[in-house]
């Protein structure tokens, strides 16, 4: 797989590149956020390794920027900020995964791998009940109107409509969403699964999501 890694530091570069590229991954790296953007646009890289603390900005910018244009390939965050609050927020930024520095090797060859798997696996086209999504895309509808959905809905949507109905936990979501193996103690899963219902549910009259009190969400089979 073709990766791209925007990090200033010199040794821990050379040191990320040499770990993936011995597991035959072809590696290119970039010292600024600058270069590593038009380096995205030359290459389409399968993933992308941002450090959050660059010289010239915060890798939160960068991953912003490359969401708006269309960028669906998955982002591994670096960072020395490890609070609940830095992670939540590099999340909803649109990266997939956070890794806190000092890290093992072995740790980010691991999640690498995972992001790689989790794309590998999932068809691009999937439906449940009335909704239907395109994972390259990233697009949604319901019936035959196009819903559209801010990143973290669509992903949650996602979750969802791969459930075929069952139900999904907000622990599962939080793990599998955000990311995060804890609860923030926040309604982070709430508010963003009501901006998601009431995106479904505009112009029709049956709720498209089941809550399921204590346990967690699921799409109703109406189609």
């Amino acid at each position: 797989m073709r990766l791209l890694l925007i990090e200033d530091d010199a040794e821990a570069a050379q040191t990320i590149c040499r770990a993936l590229s011995g597991e035959g991954h072809e590696v290119s790296a970039e010292r600024v956020g600058w270069e590593g953007l038009a380096s995205l646009l030359r290459e389409a890289p399968d993933l992308m390794i941002v450090d959050r603390m660059l010289p010239d900005m915060d890798g939160l910018e960068i991953v912003e920027t490359v969401r708006v244009n269309g960028y669906l390939g998955p982002v591994l965050l670096l960072t020395a900020l490890g609070s609940i609050e830095d992670r939540v927020t590099g999340l909803r930024a649109g990266a997939d995964d956070y890794l806190v520095k000092p890290f093992a090797i072995a740790e980010l060859i691991a999640r690498v791998e995972a992001l790689l798997r989790r794309g590998a696996n999932q068809q691009e086209v999937a439906s449940f009940g009335s909704i239907r999504i395109d994972r390259m895309r990233r697009e949604a509808w319901r019936e035959d109107r196009r819903v559209v959905l801010q990143p973290r809905e669509f992903e949650l949507l996602e979750r969802l409509v791969s459930q075929n109905g069952k139900t999904v936990s907000r622990t599962m979501l939080l793990e599998q969403v955000w990311h995060l193996h804890f609860d923030p103690q926040t309604n982070i899963v709430e508010t963003h699964m009501s901006r998601l219902r009431q995106k479904l549910n505009a112009g029709f009259d049956v709720d498209a999501i089941r809550t399921v009190r204590g346990i967690g969400y699921s799409l109703r089979n109406d189609g």
